[in-house]
């Protein structure tokens, strides 16, 4: 199933000679996952717990926009995820799926929610307590490939200097800094009611 959805982003992008704002030109960059993937490997179970998404890239997967609050509850191998929060329209919204090592043993989790189509995941760099830096990108034929950065923040508000380790982690691979977007989080956002309503849906 994966393989037809990227064939046909990638036909779609050539033949058409339309490409999807999250298509982009050339190749993924290159990540020596192999050195991340033997230092997190043994700490992953730290990386459990709540998350508040900060800020994203572009993403036509990703359909809340504000008030992000997303929990990974470690099973030992990977991770159950919980994410819940406003969509653009001010409807609550939950999404829920998991968080594995890749089945063929590629150095990098996958990322498999409900409505998407599974995707590999790389932390780029976090300390587990206070911050992560998140990164996904797929190589299509025709010399394309699309890519989503996020970052998160264990708290709603994230200081500054979690801010800029972020910025550098992504612009160290080539990626710019200045796609992601903000994330709207803060007092307008009821943490409770959302944290209920992703328990009740479930």
């Amino acid at each position: 199933m994966l393989t037809k959805i990227l064939l046909l982003v990638s036909l779609t992008a050539v033949v058409a000679d339309v490409v999807p704002d999250f298509v982009i030109k050339g190749k993924c960059p290159a990540i020596d996952e192999h050195k991340l993937w033997r230092e997190q490997l043994p700490n992953h179970y730290k990386f459990g717990g709540v998350w508040y998404q900060q800020a994203i890239s572009t993403n036509p997967y990703q359909h809340l926009k504000k008030c992000v609050r997303i929990q990974y509850d470690f099973n030992g191998k990977g991770f159950d995820v919980k994410g819940v929060g406003i969509t653009p329209e001010g409807n609550k919204l939950k999404r829920v799926g998991k968080i594995e090592p890749m089945p063929l043993g590629d150095p990098h989790l996958m990322i498999n929610l409900e409505n998407s189509f599974p995707a590999p995941l790389i932390i780029l760099d976090t300390d587990y307590n206070n911050y992560a830096c998140l990164y996904s990108c797929i190589d299509y034929n025709y010399d394309h490939h699309s890519d989503f950065s996020f970052f998160f923040a264990r708290a709603p508000d994230a200081y500054d200097k979690y801010v800029d380790k972020c910025r550098a982690a992504f612009d160290s691979i080539g990626v710019d800094s200045n796609r992601l977007i903000k994330t709207e989080q803060g007092n307008e956002c009821d943490y409770e009611e959302l944290k209920r309503y992703v328990h009740d849906e479930l």
